[in-house]
């Protein structure tokens, strides 16, 4: 299977374009290894083998994921990951991290990361977690929502409340979106983690913690809260009652 987008050629003729990926990654051996393989599942990789040749090669290439070591020469994963969100790239990031404890994989997904995948680790896992990116992100989506005085650009990726600009990491964008798309809808923990985060082994934890950076940037200097939970079963984004 080629994964492929199309794209318009010399005098209009459709040509096939491969999706492009970026591994950032100074471990020669795993380099090679993860470009072999996702080469073999019909992507173009290109190989940054430092943080500094990782960030100039995210901010000027198009790209459709981004696979990005914690551990580099130079800037560090985090480091990259934030110079890449905000100079508003919004490429799919993923972390490779030899640090398990649920801190760091925190740490990672509040600088922009979309998903982390702890070392070692099998490479048909990362390749599902690659697959589950590009889904989420051909997602058709609204180019904009509106509830109460929260307006959420889609195409943008901008959220304001009052008229007032709200910075989020790529994954709070993510999660604020879910939960504005199902307005009154109650999201179950596992349904969040299927939508946001692309699996069901995320731990509640993250979800936990993720809702109330959440909460803390949308909420806390209005009245009027939008993020509520429903103890023992997830949580919903609604109106204030009387409120169109």
């Amino acid at each position: 299977m080629v994964a492929a987008t199309m794209a318009v050629g010399p005098g209009g003729k459709p040509k096939i374009e491969l999706m492009r990926l970026l591994v950032v990654e100074d471990n020669e051996v795993i380099a090679s290894a993860v470009r072999r393989g996702l080469k073999h599942a019909g992507y173009e990789v290109d190989i940054a083998a430092d943080g500094d040749e990782g960030l100039e090669l995210g901010l000027t290439a198009e790209y459709s994921v981004i696979i990005l070591d914690l551990m580099l020469p130079g800037r560090d994963g985090l480091s990259v990951c934030e110079a890449l969100r905000r100079q508003r790239v919004t490429t799919p990031v993923i972390m490779l991290t030899a640090l398990d404890a649920l801190d760091d994989r925190v740490r990672g997904l509040e600088t922009g990361a979309d998903d982390y995948l702890p070392k070692p680790f099998e490479f048909a896992e990362l390749l599902a977690r690659v697959r589950a990116l590009l889904r989420r992100d051909k997602v058709h989506k609204l180019p904009r929502i509106q509830i109460a005085d929260l307006e959420i650009d889609t195409t943008a990726r901008v959220v304001r409340r009052a008229g007032r600009e709200i910075p989020l990491t790529n994954r709070e964008f993510t999660l604020l979106e879910a939960l504005a798309a199902n307005e009154g809808r109650v999201l179950t923990r596992q349904a969040i983690q299927e939508r946001v985060w692309g699996d069901f082994e995320s731990l509640s934890d993250t979800v936990r913690a993720y809702i109330t950076l959440l909460r803390k940037k949308i909420d806390a200097d209005h009245p009027d809260k939008l993020i509520r939970t429903v103890h023992g079963v997830g949580y919903v984004l609604r109106r204030p009652e009387g409120q169109p």
